[in-house]
């Protein structure tokens, strides 16, 4: 998943708009933009625009947030929206493997009830939203097979720790931040999922966005969350390897298979070595991946 866009589960103008855009998935957002009087409404709203668009062949990935498990929310969340078949679950303040153990306990129980297959519900926790989410990242590689991507964030951890900004003066994560960033992505390749980027709070700065988005690529993230529909296609564009970049990565795997037992190649005058193989046949992947989701 490159884009992954966040549309309010009480909006059902929203939830039509959002089908307008090229996001690969929307999330249908139970938790922090839906007030607590509104939250039973959401659930209905989130459950109909399920069932309307999960039978179609042409649409993206629907995910649902429901509210964490700390709330007590969680299993009216469940109990509301399975019915409707969502490819996944975005878990926020999830801590580390424990929750994650107890949301997929819970997604089993609630797929035996609503007839799908157990274990076809995929995962995507908000990682570090807290301290203690922080600390407890290690426990997260090989807690379960259903997750399909980890994400980060740092609004809710500045609220946990206590911290006056997450930004210092030139725009820029503090270092607590920098760390829990690092932290997320290793996590989530050490987990072998999609590290997804976190949210770009200033919709209107594009030219801010792209730049944050290439950092985020060079720095090994897949994809990006979207709070406004007009930053999905930069988050598209920026993490949808390049033609260039494909055609490279083919000559750099043709190149070994053509040479096998053969540590170092020779390709265009270069040296090329086993972690360009790797990242090459990352690259890939990644190329067919995105074709394969884009025929959807």
């Amino acid at each position: 998943m490159r884009s992954m866009l966040f549309v309010p589960g009480d909006s059902a103008r929203k939830q039509e708009k959002c089908l307008e855009s090229r996001a690969d998935a929307l999330i249908m957002d139970l938790e922090d933009s839906v007030a607590l009087s509104e939250k039973p409404k959401a659930r209905e709203m989130t459950l109909a625009f399920l069932e309307r668009q999960v039978p179609l062949e042409a649409r993206p990935l629907l995910y649902v947030r429901v509210n964490s498990l700390d709330t007590g929310l969680t299993d009216e969340d469940l109990a509301a929206v399975m019915a409707g078949k969502p490819d996944g679950i975005l878990i926020p303040k999830a801590v580390g493997g424990r929750d994650m153990a107890d949301i997929c306990a819970r997604l089993s129980v609630h797929e035996a009830r609503n007839g799908i297959t157990d274990g076809t519900t995929k995962v995507l926790p908000v990682a570090t939203e807290t301290a203690a989410a922080v600390l407890a990242l290690p426990t997260i590689p090989s807690s379960t097979k259903r997750m399909s991507g980890l994400t980060w964030g740092g609004e809710d951890l500045a609220a946990d720790i206590g911290a006056e900004a997450n930004h210092d003066e030139s725009g820029a994560y503090t270092p607590t931040y920098v760390m829990t960033r690092s932290m997320a992505l290793l996590t989530a390749v050490a987990s072998g999922v999609e590290p997804i980027e976190t949210a770009f709070t200033n919709y209107r700065d594009i030219d801010g966005f792209r730049a944050n988005c290439l950092c985020a690529r060079r720095d090994g993230f897949t994809g990006r969350i979207a709070i406004h529909p007009d930053q999905v296609d930069i988050i598209n564009e920026v993490f949808t390897p390049s033609p260039a970049a494909v055609k490279r990565a083919t000559l750099i795997v043709e190149a070994f298979a053509a040479n096998r037992g053969m540590g170092v190649v020779g390709i265009e005058g270069e040296m090329i070595d086993m972690p360009h193989l790797r990242q090459s046949e990352r690259i890939l992947r990644r190329h067919e991946s995105i074709l394969a989701m884009t025929r959807r």
